[in-house]
């Protein structure tokens, strides 16, 4: 029996991903930290917030395009005005997620299918609210894949994209440990079992970093994932469609041919070899 495990983007067994909520003005020095540690991040938006509030809080659509978008970060739903969906009646659900992404849209043009949940989330249930029937709205609504805020200090992928649960919070007593812990993980361990794809997920507001006088905790953290060679560093969607490009492979019966029908390059290990197989091409495994 022959172990088959995806590798990311240059045969890394490791990833690195952000996700910071609300799209506050300190997005932009959030932004600015991680560009200067090579790192990505998605920003999950409130499209009805944008530029309203009076005190100037939340980003306009200018400056997220200008600061955020023109970098390379992604931007994903937050619900248009951060309503739980647990909390919400399902049709009310659907409004606030649909809103927003075609607010978000309209104003940055492309396509937004991520989302991270707002407020409690699908941590509580009222108004005859369920997982099973948010799931399956935001199916329908085409949304791809949907942060929790549940910290489970695993280095897993997830098995299901709508509830996708981040490793930690910055604030996390456990974060250095666990960051500690990610980077001594052997990218090729004898055993094989073990050679199974790991990624680091943290999560948060930038304004708790303001209002807690603790940016240098950012920068430290920022340092001491950054520029490993063993790490994909990517948004939360190139991480979904990497991984679900993967899962696209189409291989025969026995394991010996693969073809891969997407247009990533895909990597992956099986047992003790690697291989690439470039958009459209089938290869043979046959040592």
């Amino acid at each position: 029996m022959r172990y088959r495990f995806l590798c990311f983007p240059g045969g890394k067994r490791k990833a690195v991903t952000f996700s910071y909520d609300d799209g506050c003005r300190h997005d932009i020095r959030f932004a600015d930290i991680l560009l200067k540690y090579g790192l990505k991040a998605t920003f999950n938006i409130n499209s009805g917030l944008l530029g309203k509030d009076e005190k100037d809080w939340h980003l306009t659509a200018e400056e997220i395009q200008e600061h955020l978008i023109s970098k390379n970060f992604e931007i994903a739903n937050h619900g248009a005005y951060h309503k739980a969906n647990g909390l919400l009646r399902p049709v009310e659900g659907i409004q606030e997620v649909l809103n927003c992404r075609l607010s978000l849209e309209k104003t940055f043009g492309g396509i937004i299918r991520g989302m991270a949940y707002p407020d409690s989330g699908i941590n509580h249930f009222e108004n005859r609210a369920s997982y099973e029937n948010i799931r399956r709205y935001l199916n329908d609504l085409d949304i791809a894949y949907v942060r929790t805020t549940v910290n489970d200090h695993s280095f897993r992928l997830p098995t299901d994209w709508y509830a996708w649960n981040p490793t930690c919070h910055h604030s996390d007593k456990d974060t250095m440990d666990l960051i500690e812990q990610f980077l001594l993980i052997d990218s090729n361990p004898s055993y094989l079992a073990n050679r199974y794809p790991r990624l680091f997920y943290i999560w948060g507001h930038s304004y708790e970093f303001e209002n807690n006088h603790n940016w240098a905790f950012l920068e430290e953290i920022c340092e001491k994932l950054s520029g490993h060679d063993d790490i994909w560093y990517a948004t939360n969607m190139e991480i979904y469609n990497y991984v679900n490009a993967y899962n696209s492979l189409v291989f025969n019966a026995d394991s010996t041919v693969v073809f891969n029908p997407t247009l990533f390059k895909i990597w992956f290990s099986f047992d003790e070899n690697f291989y690439e197989v470039e958009p459209g091409e089938t290869i043979s495994l046959v040592e």
